[in-house]
């Protein structure tokens, strides 16, 4: 079957092309990778506080941190994947959602009403328009090498003069 020249191309966010997102197993994966990113902050936590627990203040003292995070992780990732499922669709209001999601459950710890809500504002924010702008911090197509060329100066060309013999 032939595609007609001014016929649009299929998108990543054309319904019938959407790829369903397994929600559990992609939660369970970032909430154990938060956690392990908890567990080097509870870590550094332990270090700079003065205290008698030694190495077992990481879970005693501030392992709270550890399950916080991966509770916001795993937060995330249920929240993103499906409202992906649910809208067919993969585009960045699905990582607005989740980072909302997540940004609520942080202020709900801080026992605050106003600060959760706000957090779901901010972070949802900054999901949906990193998610917008491509995931990619720095704007352009340009290689890491074109960069690289871009930025380091190019030393002047040397001229070779030969050696006058006597």
């Amino acid at each position: 079957m032939d595609t007609l020249p001014d016929s649009p191309t299929p998108s990543t966010t054309d319904p019938a092309l959407y790829e369903s997102k397994p929600s559990l197993q992609y939660a369970a994966k970032v909430g154990l990778q938060a956690a392990a990113v908890g567990t080097f902050v509870s870590a550094i936590q332990n270090a700079l506080g003065q205290h008698s627990h030694g190495a077992s203040g990481i879970l005693t003292r501030s392992g709270g941190t550890i399950g916080f995070f991966a509770a916001m992780g795993a937060t995330f990732a249920l929240t993103e994947s499906t409202v992906a499922n649910y809208r067919e669709r993969d585009d960045p209001l699905n990582g607005a959602a989740g980072a909302c999601a997540a940004g609520f459950l942080a202020g709900i710890r801080a026992r605050s009403l106003p600060m959760a809500v706000a957090s779901c504002a901010v972070l949802g924010t900054i999901m949906g328009t990193y998610d917008y702008t491509g995931r990619e911090f720095v704007g352009g197509n340009e290689s890491l090498e074109e960069r690289r060329k871009r930025f380091f100066k190019r030393p002047p060309p040397t001229e070779f003069v030969p050696a006058a013999s006597e």
